[in-house]
């Protein structure tokens, strides 16, 4: 049991190694379906599911939507650092 504690406790202290690919990108969605789902429980008085649904689906989307406009925007400033800004200079790009 001791063991079963210290190898639970220890697994806490090493990060999971989670890749920047497009297919690891994907759990973004349930982390984003649970956000939604919990802040719009904890914001209404009663729970009528039809409009649950709806006001969490809205939530989500809105949520996702500015998640993927800030990752295109801040992609954008990238290249434009990166590869325009040392062309403009003279310099060589990175």
């Amino acid at each position: 049991m001791t063991s079963e504690l210290w190898g639970l406790l220890g697994s806490f202290t090493t990060p999971i190694q989670i890749d920047t690919t497009a297919s690891s990108m994907l759990w973004l969605v349930p982390l984003v379906a649970s956000i939604a789902i919990v802040y719009k429980a904890t914001k209404v008085y009663t729970i009528r599911w039809k409009a649950f649904l709806r006001e969490s689906a809205v939530l989500f989307g809105s949520i996702m939507v500015f998640i993927i406009a800030a990752a295109l925007i801040i992609q954008a400033v990238a290249w434009l650092v990166t590869e325009q800004l040392p062309r403009l200079l003279g310099g060589p790009s990175f």
